[in-house]
């Protein structure tokens, strides 16, 4: 009896852990039973069980003691028990990474059809080393691929290498298909068919590009993509191979992945792609010429046209007015993209897109400068005009309605005060709260009778260039605006 063990109500509590690579690589390919009674026996190891023994197991599992010893000594030939005896039955589980590391045995007679035709497939060329057979059988039991299957995949590697072609490169295309579920001999074959379907598309791809030796087994499964499964037509593609030139020499990797993208953005046709390379090319240029009206040097612009020029022309700017902007942006101390991009955010929220909206926008905010320093002036206040100078001018006229005419005789009247900028609010308040409107009733409620001063005619700022003054001190007023 042991002197120490756990509870039933510890391991009742505690957890058995299924490691990732028998999920992954032998679950799926084995017999439901299979699965339930090596989880149940993993569990049996770590449990402390008082009856651990065969016929208990098939009691609590409904199967037969047959069924029980079968599914072990299937899990013995994956390598993943030991079957010690069997009478009683005793099994030993192996770890998993030690079963993936050492080389397995296998029954003699498993394999003697496979080799022969192996090495048939090799004559006059190489021999076939015990380990390349170990590593063949290893994929086969592994990838769960039919025997049948793996040999064609090996004479039609050979075929298109016209070499000696080793054993990693075809297993790596055998396990590429395996991956794609490609592992019956049916399967293979289907697939080689299509090759060869597509095989003078191939030929001219490579015939376009110089390229003189025969395509190899992975270069017709790229193309057979591009063919089949992306839908591209073989204009397009010649069209895009003809376009790696000089140093950026034409590989069928560097060309699957273009038109990986393009399949990705949905652009098929010639006149599409080249729509889409013009326009970036030309958002490239954009971007190379705000980063120098900033002051900065990237030489992968492809994340600044992503995060920043694309945004900014998805929400309708024009490219005169991004540079505009960039060019204020340093002048004005701003000199990273984060910052100008606040700032483009803050002339979308004005709704000012184009170089025209913004410069009819700058000419209305200079006029209502010169009328509210006009209007400091009278008042003999020393200043320029600031924010809120223009926050209480609009409120005047768009929210009160007052007219300029109404606006300039309060100035009079409020040029002497002691405090006139305040007293000018005062009397515009008093004459919105009564209603007032027009001069004539204002010069009713009070004694002083000023002459107003000239309305000054709006003009048409459109087309219209500024003074670095000028955009300066008006685009404080841009800068105030929260976004």
């Amino acid at each position: 009896m042991s002197f120490c063990k756990f509870s039933t109500e510890f391991i009742a509590s505690s957890k058995t852990e299924l490691d990732n690579i028998f999920i992954n690589d032998y679950l799926p390919y084995a017999q439901p039973n299979h699965v339930v009674i090596y989880i149940y026996g993993l569990y049996l190891c770590s449990s402390n069980a008082f009856d651990n023994s065969l016929a208990n197991m098939a009691r609590i599992l409904n199967l037969s003691e047959d069924e029980v010893m079968d599914a072990f000594k299937y899990w013995e030939e994956q390598g993943l028990v030991q079957i010690l005896r069997t009478n009683p039955l005793e099994v030993t589980y192996i770890p998993l990474k030690n079963v993936l590391s050492a080389n397995k045995l296998y029954k003699p007679d498993k394999y003697t059809t496979f080799n022969q035709q192996a090495n048939e497939i090799f004559m006059g060329k190489r021999s076939i080393s015990k380990h390349e057979y170990q590593e063949y059988y290893d994929f086969l039991e592994r990838y769960h691929v039919e025997q049948e299957a793996l040999l064609m995949i090996m004479k039609y590697c050979v075929e298109t290498k016209q070499s000696a072609v080793g054993y990693n490169y075809i297993l790596t295309v055998a396990r590429n298909w395996a991956n794609e579920g490609i592992t019956s001999t049916m399967q293979v074959e289907e697939r080689l068919n299509r090759f060869e379907e597509k095989s003078s598309e191939l030929t001219e791809i490579f015939n376009a590009v110089g390229i003189k030796r025969a395509p190899y087994v992975e270069e017709r499964s790229i193309v057979n993509k591009w063919l089949n499964d992306y839908g591209f037509n073989l204009e397009t593609i010649l069209h895009i191979s003809k376009t790696f030139k000089g140093k950026n020499r034409f590989s069928i990797e560097k060309c699957d992945e273009k038109l990986t993208k393009y399949y990705e953005m949905k652009l098929f046709s010639i006149q599409e792609i080249e729509s889409f390379e013009k326009e970036k090319q030309e958002l490239y240029t954009l971007a190379k010429d705000i980063n120098k009206s900033l002051g900065l040097f990237y030489e992968n612009l492809e994340a600044i046209v992503e995060n920043y020029i694309l945004k900014w022309i998805n929400l309708g700017f024009d490219r005169a007015l991004l540079l505009e902007v960039a060019q204020y942006c340093f002048k004005n101390s701003i000199r990273t993209l984060d910052g100008m991009d606040r700032s483009i955010l803050k002339f979308y929220k004005l709704g000012l897109l184009s170089l025209d909206a913004f410069n009819e926008y700058m000419g209305e905010l200079l006029e209502t400068d010169k009328k509210l320093q006009n209007i400091l002036d009278i008042l003999n206040i020393k200043r320029i005009v600031n924010f809120i100078d223009r926050e209480n001018y609009k409120t005047w006229k768009e929210n009160w309605k007052l007219s300029d005419e109404l606006i300039d005789y309060a100035t009079q009247l409020s040029k002497d005060k002691d405090s006139p900028l305040k007293y000018l609010s005062r009397i515009l308040a008093d004459w919105h709260e009564k209603g007032i409107k027009k001069i004539q009733e204002a010069k009713q409620t009070s004694p002083i009778n000023k002459p107003s001063s000239t309305e000054v005619k709006k003009q048409n700022f459109k087309g219209r260039s500024f003074s670095n003054s000028e955009i300066n001190a008006l685009f404080q007023s841009i800068e105030e605006i929260d976004v």
